[in-house]
């Protein structure tokens, strides 16, 4: 049993002893430093640990390849490349980087050489643009001040591509190859010189841009490059910012990557949340996508692919996922069958015959709705009813809301469409809804649906006013516009752009219907 306890310490010193990361500072006092990591761009503490005499050892072991750093008092850090090796590693300030002697790592004796290379010759081109940029494109020194710019970066690239053509399996390589550009080939063109495609850069850019990353090595997540190729490929400057065109861009990349690796648990978790807190209207639908493929589903073995997420967040990210859907643009949502002020006639948006409809959500109580509805009504009497835009609003009818919401329309003389879930209804509703919908699909004979009785979750509308702009189909073009956005907009879809604007931006109106 002693043989058996002695070999296990025996292995355990020798995992500690090869993977150590032994780093020292010359004239640093004894202090607390940290080990830091990237997980994509930002950076995080990996380990603690005493620095005495200028020296510390952090356990390699418990690190997960990338690139890490030592963050010392002063807010002072330098970084290098830890791949499940022992590293030792000399410095002293205030450049540590340039100070830097390598006494063993692999992997740090081509990163930290390259860091210095490009720093260096970052450092001369930057004094050469400085120079240049004072001279005006028609000086001779302004050409050959742009000639040794190009000579430098051509250098440069020299120099990465003999770097991952000599180191292709090391990490440095690696992760070298994913910062370089892809090479776009000259354009085709035909037998009179002529350009085949005007487009082809592009599109050849954009179908081989990830050519110099190897998404199966997990370690690349944990350095800020493929944090920015993943930002910059999303981004504007890449991709048409539309909501259904980032959605399949999105899955495609994604599908793609082990869906156990530390790559898919970045990307899914960056591209949710960026286009989760999107200010751009429509942006909400990439994130409701993703969460319905990537978090709100199950595997083969019963979990949720976000493996990362803790079992009890999943409630709030998946509550009402299915009704948020049915209203993003471009979905034609559910038909809402409801009664008008009589309490006797049942109205719904879908029979509507026109080219634009606007489903309005409303309170009679609700401050921001007192300031909003009267506008609609001007608008919908002075410019769209002529035009054939309708108003659909649905307002608070159940109980004492019922006779509140009749004398807000009544007194405020209310032209548009308004329905609402009575109070005899609900009263119906809660009693015996099999009078008012369907037992099962298809059934006829009943005058309305479970989703209208439960409008507002089936509309997730948690706050009021909210709004919807539906094209002649009923499908969503808009949401959550203020009142002169929504003028704007359908003044535009018209023709009508030059029409006098009967309501100037209110910039608190637009606050709140955005945060909506």
């Amino acid at each position: 049993m002693k043989q058996i306890l002695l070999l296990f310490s025996l292995l355990f010193v020798q995992q500690f002893s090869a993977q150590k990361i032994k780093l020292k500072v010359e004239g640093q006092k004894d202090t607390t430093v940290y080990l830091i990591k990237y997980f994509g761009s930002k950076l995080f503490y990996a380990d603690t640990a005493e620095m005495k005499n200028g020296e510390v050892i952090f356990d390699g072991a418990k690190q997960k390849p990338g690139i890490v750093g030592l963050f010392l008092p002063g807010q002072r850090y330098f970084e290098f490349v830890y791949n499940n090796e022992e590293v030792q590693l000399a410095t002293k300030g205030p450049d540590f980087m340039a100070n830097m002697v390598i006494n063993k790592s692999e992997e740090n004796k081509i990163f930290i050489p390259y860091v210095k290379f490009i720093s260096s010759k970052k450092g001369e081109i930057a004094k050469l643009s400085e120079e240049r940029a004072k001279l005006k494109p028609e000086d001779a020194a302004f050409t050959s001040l742009g000639n040794q710019i190009d000579a430098l970066n051509k250098e440069v690239e020299k120099y990465q591509a003999d770097l991952v053509a000599a180191h292709p399996s090391k990490l440095v390589g690696k992760i070298v190859k994913m910062s370089t550009e892809v090479v776009v080939p000259e354009p085709p063109k035909d037998a009179n010189g002529a350009l085949l495609d005007s487009n082809f850069r592009y599109k050849y850019y954009f179908a081989h841009y990830w050519d110099n990353t190897d998404l199966k090595t997990d370690a690349l997540v944990n350095n800020p490059i493929f944090a920015n190729k993943l930002e910059f490929y999303f981004g504007k400057q890449m991709m048409i910012q539309h909501w259904d065109t980032v959605i399949k861009y999105a899955f495609q990349f994604c599908d793609a990557l082990d869906p156990k690796s530390r790559m898919y648990e970045y990307s899914v978790g960056w591209i949710a949340s960026t286009y989760g807190k999107s200010e751009i209207m429509g942006m909400d639908k990439v994130y409701y996508y993703m969460l319905k493929r990537y978090f709100c589903t199950k595997d083969a073995s019963g979990k949720s692919p976000a493996f990362w997420v803790a079992e009890d967040k999943f409630e709030d990210l998946c509550e009402n996922l299915d009704n948020k859907m049915n209203t993003v643009m471009g979905i034609k949502p559910p038909n809402l069958i409801m009664r008008d002020t009589t309490d006797t006639k049942w109205i719904d948006f879908y029979s509507l015959n026109s080219e634009y409809t606007i489903l309005y959500f409303w309170d009679p109580e609700c401050g921001h709705c007192k300031k909003v509805t009267p506008k609609i009504q001007t608008l919908y009497t002075e410019k769209w009813k002529a035009r054939n835009i309708e108003v659909f609003a649905v307002g608070k009818g159940v109980g004492k809301d019922f006779e509140a919401w009749k004398k807000y329309i009544h007194d405020n003389k209310l032209t548009f469409i308004n329905a609402a879930v009575t109070n005899s209804i609900y009263d119906i509703a809660k009693v015996t809804p099999e009078k008012l919908v369907p037992l099962y699909p298809g059934e006829k004979g009943k005058p309305t649906t479970l989703q209208s009785l439960n409008y507002q979750q089936t509309y997730d509308i948690y706050s009021t006013p909210k709004v919807f702009v539906l094209d002649k189909d009923k499908k969503i073009i808009a949401k959550n516009l203020s009142v002169s956005q929504l003028e704007d907009m359908l003044d535009k879809l018209q023709n009508k752009s030059d029409a006098p604007k009967l309501f100037p931006p209110d910039p608190e109106e637009d606050e709140h219907m955005q945060k909506d």
